[in-house]
């Protein structure tokens, strides 16, 4: 077995961040702030921070913590004098890098940055990094099973919840980091000076977030930024079956590319057949490690159908190019156990299956969970909308939608998208979309809670929503009585 070098040697070069004195302001104080905020102040800064929504949104643990260590805290928005008095800033992802004191410190030459550009410099250990619009999540999970399962001592974070800044700022023992990096992330350290990832993943592309991009193009470009401080020594491993990606493929040649999906034709990587993923080179690249011919079968995993499919081909890839066994491999995929929020099945009622999507918050991952499904579908959608385009939705719903079911912001512009094809009704909240999905469902059909649409107009995290959808279908398990059966739509 060929196992890839893991001494702790990642440094890009050996000039550190001068951090010691320096006045940093933290802008957003969500976990990867929070950790920001500790991260710097251990390394000798003198850190202000600066966040947008009232005090009372902070846990009184943390406010208290920042005036003991005298760290000056202003809330309910950004002040341009405090921008403009800084060092340097770093930008937590969810804050947009177009709001005004930003734009006046750019002016002035003060360095704004994020996560990756501080892991950067003090990263010691090899990472394997996935982005995509959709499955990151799904993917960086099933990778560290992956190589918990050959024992491997590994660090999971990033965007999937766990800052990069808790590994950094601690001993840094484990063997390899999976990294979870969001478009967001990539906009404050995705460049030739950002972390030099040794294996980087990149899903897919459909359009999402456009609500914070001027379009899907600088959308696409800020996700191909994941392989812009990668050398020949590196790994890429891209989507074969995505058009997008494959029409900007040769756009970081420094890196060795590698592909996964059902049509290969003649590229290097993970070719996937029914259930079944076979690695294999191409008449000019060959598979490191000698790993050509490996085949895995998904046939009895929860990872056999689409889109997890995919996700397990890529996770698959990179395990592999990272040097593990086959063997902890097809452990990890056998072990793996589907994440929450994410074509959950809750429950079966009289022969009608409940499927909790509330993770599908773009129209891509709302068009993967229609082409999952072979069942007559009862679709309940809609949220805060994010600037995707909800055409590209048209062709499923008309074959196997029955009925939409629109609740949030965004219903009545999903309404005029769909009208024509299915049927359509607007509800005020997921409760009453649930009982009428119910009193519409014929046995054989599936409601599936699969928005395409942010959740923050109505709850507090696509987590909540989906916890909401999951109480709602089991209160009518324990009160069928509650299903008013109905033939038409009102």
């Amino acid at each position: 077995m060929v196992v890839i070098n893991m001494t702790k040697t990642l440094k890009k070069s050996d000039t550190i961040f001068e951090l010691h004195g320096q006045h940093i302001v933290v802008v957003g104080l969500g976990k990867t702030g929070q950790a920001a905020v500790r991260f710097f102040l251990q390394h000798g800064a003198r850190v202000s921070v600066s966040e947008s929504s009232p005090q009372s949104s902070i846990s009184p643990e943390f406010i208290a913590w920042l005036r003991e260590n005298n760290i000056a805290c202003e809330t309910d928005g950004h002040t341009m004098d405090l921008f403009t008095s800084a060092d340097l800033i770093f930008v937590s992802p969810g804050i947009p890098l177009t709001i005004k004191p930003l734009n006046e410190a750019r002016r002035l030459n003060i360095p704004v940055i994020g996560e990756l550009a501080v892991a950067a410099h003090f990263m010691r250990t090899p990472v394997i990094a996935v982005t995509g619009t959709n499955g990151k999540t799904t993917v960086a999970t099933l990778l560290g099973d992956i190589f918990k399962a050959a024992s491997r001592k590994v660090f999971v974070g990033g965007n999937i919840g766990t800052p990069l800044f808790d590994y950094i700022s601690g001993a840094q023992d484990a063997d390899i980091v999976v990294a979870e990096v969001s478009s967001f992330q990539l906009d404050t350290g995705g460049s030739q000076n950002s972390l030099p990832f040794k294996t980087a993943i990149l899903l897919n592309i459909t359009p999402d977030h456009l609500e914070r991009y001027t379009s899907f193009a600088s959308y696409v470009d800020s996700k191909f930024t994941i392989f812009a401080a990668q050398g020949p020594d590196d790994y890429a491993i891209l989507n074969a079956d995505d058009a997008e990606i494959m029409n900007r493929r040769n756009l970081w040649p420094a890196c060795q590319k590698f592909f996964f999906g059902k049509h290969l034709a003649d590229l290097a990587g993970a070719s996937i057949h029914g259930s079944k993923i076979h690695l294999k080179n191409s008449s000019s690249l060959t598979l490191p490690n000698n790993i050509h011919g490996e085949s895995y079968d998904l046939a009895v995993t929860c990872l056999k159908n689409p889109p997890n499919l995919q996700n397990a081909a890529a996770a698959i890839l990179g395990a592999r190019l990272m040097g593990c066994p086959q063997q902890a491999i097809q452990k990890g995929l056998a072990s793996f156990e589907p994440l929450e929020h994410r074509m959950t099945l809750v429950t079966e009622i009289g022969g009608v299956s409940y499927i909790d999507d509330s993770k599908a918050t773009n129209v891509g991952a709302v068009y993967s969970a229609l082409e999952a499904l072979q069942q007559p579908i009862i679709l309940v959608a809609g949220g805060r909308d994010k600037g995707g385009d909800y055409s590209i939705l048209v062709e499923p719903v008309r074959q196997k939608v029955k009925h939409i079911l629109l609740i949030g912001e965004a219903k009545d512009t999903m309404a005029r998208a769909f009208l024509a094809f299915t049927n359509v009704e607007m509800l005020d909240t997921l409760q009453e979309a649930v009982l009428r999905a119910a009193s519409l469902a014929a046995p054989g059909d599936a409601v599936l809670l699969s928005p395409a649409c942010a959740s923050f107009d109505m709850f507090s995290s696509y987590a909540e929503r989906g916890d909401v959808f999951r109480k709602s279908v089991l209160g009518l398990r324990e009160n069928p009585a509650s299903i008013n059966k109905e033939t038409t739509v009102q």
